[in-house]
């Protein structure tokens, strides 16, 4: 596959209308799916009809649809066969008929073109129990654009049934790793949270590792090594494709992460046999140190308000979490389970830190409260590394590498622990990344 290119418009030509479809929410609607990390749970039962004209473009935009309300194991779409009619956009389903086929939601559309040539997609939500339409909305853009539309109808009718953000309409960056693992060609990827639409940043002439997305721009951080020479920290602007290599230190730099508002770095830089934690302004690229110890001090992660900075420090003899203000103050030990804990990543709602867990031979994908309580171990097994957010806050992506010649994989876990689904990937694949909502992102 050749290298990627990117251009502005791959991420802001999606400048789509959003209007009011039909009808507005009305206020006693009451359909909602519960999820908890304790209880019993059940997908919710929603039918996803095949969306009307365009040829076979409704159907797969509604594809897309169901495809990702079944991957967040929240909802568990009805096979076709069980439909008990083929529902028309502009009037009201068979409520009745489709709640004996065991359907609480349905989501009716179509796809047109207005006069330009543009793509305009409708949606309505409907909730079985109560005949009532829970949202409509409309959208026009592109034609090019048709499975962001998929993704962004898929938010829409998750945020109203779950009461969480949207996660669909995102990207994942991550190392696509190929070829023998004494040999491995690592370059850096980036593809649809479906695994869709791979693209390649960087040719593998380098190692690289640890990219890390920012929370407010399309802007990415890693680390890239060549052969004989010091890793160095490198950002990449993924609307213009400019690279920029982030200081010179005379010492290996790792583990950089982006300020909640996109303008600073925080990262740890090796010293001797010590590391310790830096913040930079990207702007000035002056460095601001918070750390100062005989340890490792390393994998900071900023709160979503930016005002405290989460990291792993071994100063206490072993990998433990640490939690410090923006500014270097208050430095205190969050973690005191068994075993070691490393990678610490703060959940973008600001409600849990991510984090790895080793002990007893094997890694764990976990999380805990910002004071460190309520630690509560989502995954395990022989070596689950990188966790990283959605924007939601609601699920957690990591590799699992099983070990022997085999290479990582791609997973995602929700915080009930209740949901783990692989994440497609061309080949091996480790240090993953998730975007914010593109329609967000600025």
């Amino acid at each position: 596959m050749s290298l990627y290119k990117p251009t502005r418009a791959l991420f802001t030509t999606f400048c789509f209308l959003f209007v009011l479809a039909l009808s507005t929410l009305p206020s006693q609607a009451q359909l909602v799916l519960r999820i908890s990390p304790g209880g019993q749970f059940q997908p919710m039962p929603i039918a996803v009809a095949d969306f009307s004209g365009e040829g076979d473009l409704g159907q797969r935009v509604s594809g897309i649809i169901a495809s990702n309300l079944q991957r967040s194991g929240y909802f568990a779409p009805l096979d076709k066969s069980r439909f008990p009619e083929r529902p028309s956009f502009d009037a009201a389903p068979r409520f009745d008929a489709w709640k004996m086929a065991g359907a609480q939601a349905l989501v009716t559309g179509r796809v047109s073109r207005d006069p330009s040539g543009r793509l305009r997609a409708e949606f309505r939500l409907w909730d079985i129990e109560t005949g009532q339409q829970l949202a409509g909305q409309q959208y026009v853009t592109d034609a090019n654009f048709w499975r962001r539309v998929g993704h962004i109808i898929s938010d829409a009718v998750y945020s109203k049934i779950t009461g969480f953000g949207g996660f669909f309409d995102t990207r994942i960056v991550f190392v696509d790793e190929s070829g023998p693992k004494e040999n491995r060609r690592k370059r850096l990827a980036i593809m649809d949270q479906d695994g869709a639409n791979v693209r390649y940043l960087t040719q593998g002439d380098s190692s690289v590792v640890a990219p890390r997305y920012s929370p407010a721009t399309q802007d990415i951080t890693y680390m890239s090594q060549v052969e004989g020479q010091q890793p160095r920290v490198q950002v990449i602007n993924l609307e213009t494709g400019t690279r920029q290599v982030l200081g010179n230190f005379p010492d290996m730099a790792s583990s950089p992460r982006f300020a909640p508002d996109g303008q600073r770095i925080v990262m740890s830089l090796q010293q001797g046999g010590n590391a310790n934690i830096f913040m930079m302004n990207l702007g000035s690229q002056a460095t601001t140190r918070l750390t100062s110890t005989a340890a490792i001090d390393t994998s900071p992660s900023f709160s979503p308000d930016g005002r405290q900075i989460v990291f792993e420090s071994d100063r206490g003899g072993k990998q433990q979490i640490y939690v410090m203000n923006v500014d270097g103050s208050d430095q205190r030990r969050i973690s005191f389970g068994d075993g070691s804990y490393s990678q610490p990543a703060w959940s973008p709602r600001g409600d849990y830190i991510a984090f790895t867990k080793q002990r007893a031979g094997g890694f764990a994908i976990g999380i805990m409260k910002p004071d460190g309580s309520g630690e509560r171990i989502l995954t395990e097994g022989f070596h689950n590394e990188s966790p990283t957010w959605a924007p939601n806050g609601q699920y957690i992506l990591f590799f699992r590498d099983p070990g022997g010649q085999a290479g990582g994989k791609l997973y995602m876990v929700d915080i009930t622990g209740r949901v783990e689904q692989p994440v497609p990937t061309p080949s091996f694949a480790s240090d993953p990344t998730w975007s914010p909502l593109l329609s967000e992102s600025r």
